[in-house]
């Protein structure tokens, strides 16, 4: 069960939609009711939503599995980079590289030719060239470092990816869905929610709603590490006490010849 009531969501906003003239119809289900040309998102489906996407991406990290935060509108790049970081999952927060997950092979290559700026830094090889040539290379550094700093470590596909605003990412979405990755998302009044495998219904735009929202995904994948590597580690031990058993019985044999 995870650790939100509905009273936080409330504090938190999550229930405050958009203008309802810029209301997507699909997601007429999910909403309350309207208030001064606003919609209000039902909270208790909003809970519903978030227990299942907790659910799904703790089942992730319990099978040793990877999940990406995508989050690049400006209120939320910071929540979303830091949420990412103490969980241990992959992040974009700057922009979408269209290609990032259906030519990963391209991506792979502009993330290794980061690594071999920074190596060429690092080495001193900067000091063999002229200022115009350090310059290039630190501008090309930078740039590469804010696209691609939170997935260079992202060397094969996230078994899920976890958006916020699904309209404003709609190439992720896209390229996530013809690769069938599953998405768990914060899904708005002006969204889709038929694209999205766990829809989280809430408000996008308040940083506190995501910021709840993300906290809750970021302990799913925390809650759902420990149970994998206590997995781990009861192997290891099964197969160590498997070991000593077959040598004793070996040993037994040998002793009865």
């Amino acid at each position: 069960m995870i650790p939100v009531t509905i009273k936080q969501l409330l504090e938190a906003g999550v229930h405050f939609g958009h203008q309802t003239q810029k209301w997507n119809p699909k997601m007429a289900q999910y909403i309350f009711a309207q208030r001064n040309d606003i919609h209000i998102i039902d909270l208790q489906k909003a809970i519903k939503g978030l227990r299942a996407a907790y659910a799904f991406v703790r089942d992730i990290a319990a099978a040793g599995g990877t999940v990406l935060f995508v989050g690049t509108k400006k209120q939320v790049q910071n929540v979303m980079k830091d949420e990412a970081l103490d969980c241990g999952a992959y992040f974009i927060t700057k922009r979408w590289l269209g290609g990032t997950l259906t030519n990963l092979t391209t991506i792979r290559k502009s993330i290794a030719k980061l690594q071999e700026i920074e190596q060429m830094e690092l080495s001193g090889k900067f000091e063999h060239l002229t200022k115009k040539e350090v310059s290039l290379l630190k501008k090309e550094k930078n740039r590469l470092e804010r696209l691609l700093d939170g997935i260079r470590d992202m060397t094969k596909f996230p078994q899920a990816i976890f958006i916020v605003d699904t309209k404003k990412e709609r190439i992720a979405v896209l390229e996530a869905r013809r690769l069938h990755i599953p998405i768990v998302a914060i899904v708005d009044t002006n969204c889709d929610p038929e694209e999205i495998d766990y829809c989280i219904p809430g408000n996008d735009d308040a940083i506190r709603a995501v910021k709840l929202i993300a906290n809750v995904m970021g302990n799913a994948i925390i809650d759902g590490r420990r149970a994998f590597e206590q997995a781990k580690l009861m192997k290891e031990k099964q197969e160590t006490t498997a070991a000593v058993e077959m040598k004793d019985i070996s040993e037994k044999i040998e002793e009865d010849n």
